[in-house]
């Protein structure tokens, strides 16, 4: 059992899915971001928040009903260093699921290759949680998974965003930058804060998720979001993925609809042709290219 966090209070439950979108994803979708739980996995202590169970076989039921064809497993950082329950999911669904993990940057390339070999396809450094990794620790981490073709996944404040524009590159590693770096979308705050996603998205290795714009915003509707996906689409529509955040963790007011983020991103989007390079293609270019 997990040692009580009087500072990580449990998250509101995912809403059920009652309606389909009012158009159906691209058959062959790719979920590049969600999590999941169980209940005999023991959380990190301190941690930020404490989760309500969403298991593997939950969010299979999920994609199943949206036409979800794989997904991107990411490890949450109530988890910390053990990967245990996704290492798990990705024995379980091998040609469905692949898996970004979380490790110690002095891991051995043997337990690298051992998490290569189970689907893992990138790590995560998450300034914004308890238990998730430094920036500090981009460099060894990028020199360790170099040769395995990983990617580094940033879940990050935006102020964070210029540094890493100037820091990334000479890694020589793919990167992605998880739910729009959080830049602010109230009053059009983003427009600052895009020159710098771009200039990521410049280079051949940079990606950017469009994915949760409840996190950007507290404003209903998330106005600013669908600007922001359409200027990234326009300047770099080979780079950005969709990923749906299930079961969108840390929340404890207005928990969102899967069905109207769905519809809020297919509108932003419009064109068929690339509405398939965010919710396929480039997805399967970085995660499934191999």
């Amino acid at each position: 059992m997990s040692q009580p966090d009087s500072e990580a209070p449990f998250c509101l439950p995912r809403l059920p899915l009652t309606r389909l979108p009012n158009k159906p994803l691209p058959q062959g979708t790719i979920d590049t971001h969600f999590h999941v739980f169980r209940s005999d996995a023991p959380l990190n202590t301190p941690r930020s928040y404490t989760p309500e169970i969403a298991t593997t076989a939950d969010w299979i039921a999920f994609a199943d009903r949206l036409g979800i064809g794989r997904g991107i497993l990411v490890q949450p950082s109530v988890y910390g260093l053990d990967n245990r329950v996704l290492a798990e999911a990705l024995a379980a669904f091998p040609k469905r699921l692949r898996g970004i993990v979380v490790i110690d940057p002095e891991t051995n390339a043997g337990e690298i290759a051992r998490l290569d070999g189970l689907g893992v396809r990138g790590v995560r450094i998450n300034t914004r949680n308890k238990g998730g990794l430094p920036l500090s620790a981009a460099e060894k981490l990028a020199a360790a998974v170099r040769e395995f073709g990983w990617s580094l996944q940033f879940q990050i404040n935006p102020d964070q965003i210029d540094d890493l524009a100037g820091r990334l590159p000479p890694l020589g590693v793919r990167f992605v930058i998880d739910h729009l770096g959080f830049i602010p979308l109230t009053d059009s705050a983003w427009r600052q804060h895009l020159p710098a996603l771009q200039r990521l998205a410049d280079h051949a290795g940079g990606y950017i998720k469009l994915t949760a714009p409840y996190r950007l915003t507290r404003d209903r509707g998330y106005p600013g979001f669908a600007e922001v996906v359409r200027a990234l689409a326009a300047s770099h529509p080979e780079k950005l993925l969709w990923g749906s955040d299930w079961p969108h963790t840390e929340l404890w007011s207005d928990m969102p609809d899967d069905a109207d983020l769905i519809d809020g991103m297919q509108d932003a989007i419009g064109d068929p042709a690339l509405a398939r390079k965010i919710f396929i293609e480039n997805a399967e270019t970085l995660f499934f290219g191999r």
